[in-house]
């Protein structure tokens, strides 16, 4: 009996020791991630989140609210002088923020006419406070490299880039490349900024800060570049600073001295009558480069008794240039020139009483007047910014061709 007993009581104390020993696990309540935007913490506002509709104003999404004594027609006039009322628009987001509490008293209402800017009205104190305001903006650059597999924009949607870059490099190597002409397995590196609003939502390419593009089995890069303070556009140069550009050069010569304009009624010194002067006359001594003002093909190379020794470049459908009384002849016909290369020297051959070119400018089959037409001017490389430019290019070089060689 005793032995009995004295079992009964050792598991008696078994079980109590367990109870003793056992762990008491307390899940831990999920923390609420904090939220900011609209330079407010917006988990301390209960928010109803909504879009204009067709019959809504500012006065009927306000008036149904709870406006904590208020009177709306304060409320309005107040509010009228910095945000003009009339402007919300069907379909754009605002946000009421409201009191985290029963009364749900209206704090603040939030516009958004874009992802970009936004106009809050504080409703918290006496006095209604209205703001236009920006959020923030951050960019970000990355790289990307591939090869051509259908389109342009198919292939950088391929690499992770936007197809909004494709306008970007298409306007860069407007004249450099014809992208229809392009082959599948044609090579390319792009170097670009992003832009990202709060640091999150994604707003698109902001700028190309540099690119390479094969074409017909050659590199063409693409790096921007200001020369000087006062210029009004960022430039476009390959990697030894020639220029990339969709438009011509002021002159056929790099010093520039007019001595005869276009005129449907000049005097002709040597013929001594008045004629038609279908260009513009630059003089410059014996043998000066001469140079074709844009990317083209050379459509004739000559001589006539008029023209001496000239060439005529065809640089698409509506443009082309001619260059009058050359000494000689650098290019033949059916020669791909590009903008800056030498095609001859200066000379007087033909019509001509001393060492000048002619510069004639044909659109859409007729000669114009080039020093009249609209067209913007390119500003080739000073050899005093070379060195800074070079500089300025080399980690951007290395970073499209490294990228380029892991893909």
């Amino acid at each position: 009996m005793k032995k009995i007993t004295f079992a009964l009581i050792c598991i008696s104390l078994l079980f109590s020791c367990k109870k003793e020993i056992e762990t008491v696990v307390t899940i831990p309540e999920e923390i609420e991630a904090t939220v900011f935007d609209f330079d407010l913490k917006l988990n301390d506002f209960y928010i109803k989140r909504d879009t204009i509709k067709k019959e809504d104003t500012f006065q009927n999404i306000i008036e149904k609210q709870n406006l904590n004594g208020k009177l709306l027609f304060d409320i309005i006039t107040t509010t009228k002088k910095e945000f003009n009322l009339s402007s919300i628009r069907k379909g754009k987001p605002y946000l009421l923020l409201y009191t985290n509490d029963f009364a749900k008293k209206l704090e603040y209402f939030i516009y958004q006419p874009d992802q970009l800017n936004y106009c809050i009205i504080d409703f918290r104190d006496s006095i209604v406070r209205v703001e236009k305001k920006t959020r923030p903006i951050t960019f970000k650059s990355r790289t990307v490299a591939g090869q051509l597999n259908g389109s342009l924009s198919e292939s950088l949607k391929n690499e992770g880039a936007s197809t909004a870059l494709t306008s970007k490099l298409v306007s860069v190597y407007k004249w450099s490349i014809d992208f229809f002409k392009s082959k599948k397995g044609d090579k390319f590196a792009v170097t670009f900024t992003e832009r990202y609003i709060n640091d999150s939502i994604y707003d698109g390419v902001d700028t190309l800060q540099a690119a390479f593009f094969e074409y017909k089995g050659k590199k063409t890069y693409a790096f921007p570049f200001m020369q000087n303070k006062n210029q009004e556009k960022i430039e476009y140069y390959d990697e030894n600073g020639n220029a990339l550009k969709n438009f011509f050069l002021k002159a056929p010569l790099k010093s520039i001295n007019i001595t005869s304009k276009f005129s449907r009624n000049r005097f002709h010194p040597v013929q001594m009558r008045f004629k038609a002067h279908n260009g513009t006359d630059y003089a410059a001594p014996r043998g000066t480069p001469i140079m074709s003002t844009a990317n083209g093909v050379v459509e004739q190379s000559g001589y006539t008794a008029g023209n001496g020794n000239f060439v005529k470049v065809k640089h698409d459908k509506t443009y082309a240039t001619q260059y009058l009384h050359m000494s000689r002849i650098l290019v033949r016909r059916g020669q791909q020139v590009k903008q800056g290369d030498v095609i001859g020297k200066v000379g007087s051959t033909g019509l001509a009483t001393g060492p000048h070119v002619c510069y004639r400018f044909w659109k859409n089959g007729k000669q114009v007047d080039a020093l009249k037409l609209k067209l913007p001017n390119s500003i080739p490389m000073d050899n005093a910014n070379k060195p800074r430019f070079l500089a300025f290019i080399a980690p951007l070089k290395q970073a499209l061709d490294s990228v380029a060689a892991l893909n």
